[in-house]
């Protein structure tokens, strides 16, 4: 786990460059850069080094996942976006599953050329990631309209049928033309997002939105989950007698399940238009999972139940990381809120660590317990969001936020924003 510096901060920031320097840049110089303090990471000589290097990479990982997330949601429409998330989550998890084989391999390589076998995991890891950024800078488009994989009739029918992705119609005959021209909808059209300029109210409007921190504290949950399943993995895999490459092997069958599940879910998930109510019904697997391991007395059973865990966190992480670019409008208070919701999230991640202690093996109660206990918040977390959601569609579709407009009107006549309406649209509906 890298060290976290200031997270909001630092992630916010990230999100606030990617409209400058455009995501096509930054994402693969995020990428570039992270490569090599990895590498970097396998010649330190001291603990002091160490620090330094795992702090600047903690300075680099916290924009990734959140540009990630916030490039997607401007490419993809709406209810197309969580399959991509779910795609891109699933080889993540992937690759947690065979990263340990993949280390198992390079710590061979000990004592050539004179350096420990650990070393040589940074170095080659970190190299590798470096080139992957480099062919995304080459291959990675700004946006559609940069897209040189695409036809020039491509190009064009693109940008409507984002742009057309609305939960509302716009009436013009009813409302100003300048409210008319500056209410969007989940993924804003190229042209619209060059006329927003940073403002402070949309990263206030971010900071207060309700389901951020719903959302927010719901991810934690999930993270401590998923930062501590790796933890204890190979110690029940070790107690049922495999040991070295082995062992590693048999880390590998309960990744398998939950990778078609996130994918299965994200599909259906952009199909129901849903977020909130698949979490729902995915939470119960992991919450019966972390039940069996509690309980269980022999090493099979526990190593059943991680099947389980699994099935039921690793599907509900795209769900939740899709709700707020869904449910937020306009570049600057999506950023704001996809950062915030990561930094709070990541926190997670410090509790896992002292949640699952050595001295806790082979079964881990005290761990598990603490999980079981985030995990079932979690749901709680994400249900009030869904009623949140419900209730606020059902306001807008009984016409009680039409004074959204009128608040709207006075805020760009006095001058105060330029930004668009947005979200707070009467007629712009959350996803649940």
């Amino acid at each position: 786990m890298t060290l976290e510096a200031p997270s909001f901060l630092r992630i916010v920031a990230s999100n606030w460059i990617i409209k400058k320097v455009k995501p096509n840049r930054w994402l693969p110089i995020l990428v570039c850069a992270w490569g090599t303090v990895t590498t970097l990471s396998g010649l330190v000589n001291s603990f002091g080094s160490l620090v330094a290097v795992r702090f600047i990479l903690g300075l680099l990982e916290g924009g990734l996942l959140p540009g990630i997330i916030l490039y997607l949601s401007t490419i993809y429409k709406r209810h197309e976006l969580q399959l991509r998330v779910g795609i891109f989550y699933a080889s993540a998890s992937l690759s947690g599953a065979f990263g340990g084989i993949l280390a198992t391999g390079i710590v061979r390589m000990s004592g050539l050329a004179g350096l420990a076998g650990w070393r040589y995991i940074f170095i080659l890891e970190g190299i590798a990631t470096v080139i992957c950024g480099i062919i995304a800078m080459i291959f990675l488009p700004a946006n559609i309209q940069s897209a040189t994989f695409l036809t020039e009739e491509e190009r064009s029918f693109a940008p409507p049928q984002i742009h057309s992705d609305a939960d509302f119609e716009k009436k013009a005959e009813q409302e100003t033309v300048e409210v008319t021209d500056r209410c969007t909808s989940g993924a804003l059209a190229e042209e619209e997002e060059e006329e927003e300029i940073f403002e402070w109210r949309e990263v206030i409007r971010g900071v207060t939105d309700v389901q951020v921190w719903l959302t927010a504290f719901a991810y934690l949950g999930l993270i401590v989950s998923l930062y501590s399943y790796s933890l204890f993995l190979p110690t029940i895999v070790a107690g049922l007698g495999y040991s070295g490459a082995s062992a590693q092997i048999h880390t590998v069958p309960p990744y398998v399940p939950a990778v078609v599940l996130t994918v299965v879910v994200a599909y259906l998930s952009d199909r129901l238009k849903w977020r909130g109510p698949l979490i729902l019904i995915c939470l119960p697997l992991a919450i019966i999972g972390y039940i069996v391991a509690i309980t269980t007395k022999t090493n099979t059973g526990r190593y059943a139940a991680v099947f389980l865990m699994a099935a039921g966190v690793y599907p509900s992480g795209p769900c939740i990381l899709t709700i707020l670019p869904n449910n937020s409008s306009g570049h600057y208070k999506k950023a704001t809120t996809t950062a915030l919701q990561l930094a709070v999230a990541n926190t997670g991640g410090f509790i896992a660590t002292f949640a699952y202690t050595a001295d806790q093996a082979p079964r881990y109660i005290r761990g598990h317990s603490i999980a079981l206990a985030f995990v079932c918040a979690a749901w709680l977390f994400v249900a009030a969001n869904v009623v949140y959601c419900a209730r606020e569609n059902r306001a807008r579709r009984q016409g009680r936020r039409e004074g959204n407009l009128q608040r709207y009107q006075q805020l760009f006549d006095s001058g105060k924003t330029r930004a668009p309406i947005g979200d707070h649209h009467p007629e712009f509906l959350f996803t649940l």
